[in-house]
């Protein structure tokens, strides 16, 4: 196995915690509980990578919501990463 494929796996699975981030902010997390913990270690592992994109691109208002952007565009900065890196 290459470094650049251990480095392609590692982004990968990157990945996989901007998305479950964003599929546990959906469910309410009570302070005490194993899911809020889950939260708690899953924003610590990605908000150093989603503050500076949110600052350049806060989220969009729809009706009373808002709609953060900011795990799209490191999901999608991350596949273009990581193809490059698979093929090498």
């Amino acid at each position: 196995m290459s470094l650049w494929s251990i480095l392609a796996y590692i982004v990968e699975l990157y990945v996989v915690v901007l998305i479950a981030r964003a599929l546990l902010s959906w469910l309410p997390a009570r302070p005490g509980t194993a899911l809020y913990r889950l939260v708690r270690v899953l924003d610590a592992l990605t908000e150093p990578v989603l503050r500076p994109i949110r600052r350049v691109l806060p989220p969009i208002r729809a009706g009373g919501m808002g709609i953060d952007l900011s795990i799209i565009i490191v999901v999608i900065v991350a596949q273009l990463v990581v193809v490059p890196l698979l093929r090498g």
